[in-house]
């Protein structure tokens, strides 16, 4: 009787694992299956992965040293978008196969990620010692319908003004870079580009005025002044205002491999950028 028993608990312990492995090889066959270019891409575009989720994962990055194998915060991020986990050995794992199985694709990824990530430095509006009443809020409002122009989505995220009223907000360079562009354009008003040492593009429109002694090709640094929030756009006419209330648009934009612009989300950029806001001591 014992011997019988024992051969029923042995049977379906075999059965419990069976199962565990089955799971175990579908969820991977499934991994390997569903793996899709396009939706890969674009979850690399919207960037969609929560503050806290990030902190992790820069956690993650410092806890594994320089002297680590092979995972870096852009890594974990990947293996992230690839399955939506989050702790360190999943991740470690998904990334191993996403490697084996798409090696060139995610290089390519990483690629794009660390163009942006490897760069920034600080928030593109900081706080200002001499005056604490000017706070900032922004929201997720990348690919919302806008109008003007034609029906379009929104290539960026708006950085609102507490107090409406253009020149009194500094904006800095949330990276170290190059100037690429200035002046006016219909859609951004006063703008500025900059293009960071890893590639990526960073933009800041509606501005009210630059910094002083900036021009196209000048190197700038992370943190340094380089304008002032404004509400100037939507019009042929340069200089014109008003059409909106004042605000920082900050959009980043990557190449692709066959030189094409595109857009990125920057909204998770800003949030954790907005944990590393630069005080400025210095008045203007």
């Amino acid at each position: 009787m014992k011997k019988k028993i024992c051969v029923i608990i042995l049977f379906f312990l075999l059965v419990v694992i069976d199962c565990s492995l089955l799971q175990q090889i579908q969820k991977r066959a499934a991994f390997y299956i569903a793996f899709e270019q396009q939706e890969f891409f674009q979850k690399l575009r919207n960037q969609e992965v929560s503050l806290e989720t990030v902190l992790k994962f820069r956690k993650y990055e410092s806890e594994e040293g320089e002297a680590q194998e092979d995972m870096t915060f852009t890594r974990y991020l990947l293996a992230y978008y690839a399955s939506d986990l989050t702790e360190k050995n999943e991740l470690k794992d998904v990334y191993k196969r996403l490697l084996h199985f798409h090696k060139e694709e995610i290089e390519k990824q990483e690629a794009y990620l660390d163009s942006i990530w490897s760069d920034i430095v600080y928030f593109p509006v900081p706080d200002t010692i001499w005056d604490e009443e000017k706070k900032v809020t922004f929201g997720d409002t990348w690919m919302q319908s806008r109008t003007y122009g034609g029906d379009r989505g929104h290539e960026g995220c708006d950085i609102m003004a507490d107090i409406n009223e253009r020149g009194n907000y500094p904006v800095i360079s949330v990276c170290d870079g190059t100037i690429e562009q200035m002046g006016w354009l219909e859609l951004g008003g006063y703008r500025i580009g900059i293009r960071s040492p890893h590639g990526a593009y960073f933009y800041y429109a509606h501005l009210s005025d630059y910094a002083e002694g900036l021009s196209i090709g000048d190197e700038v640094h992370a943190g340094e002044l380089i304008a002032f929030m404004g509400d100037t756009g939507y019009s042929k006419t340069e200089g014109t205002v008003g059409n909106f209330d004042v605000h920082l648009h900050f959009g980043i934009y990557l190449n692709d491999e066959n030189k094409r612009e595109f857009s990125v989300n920057s909204y998770s950029i800003l949030q954790y950028l907005y944990q590393e806001k630069k005080i400025l001591h210095y008045q203007y």
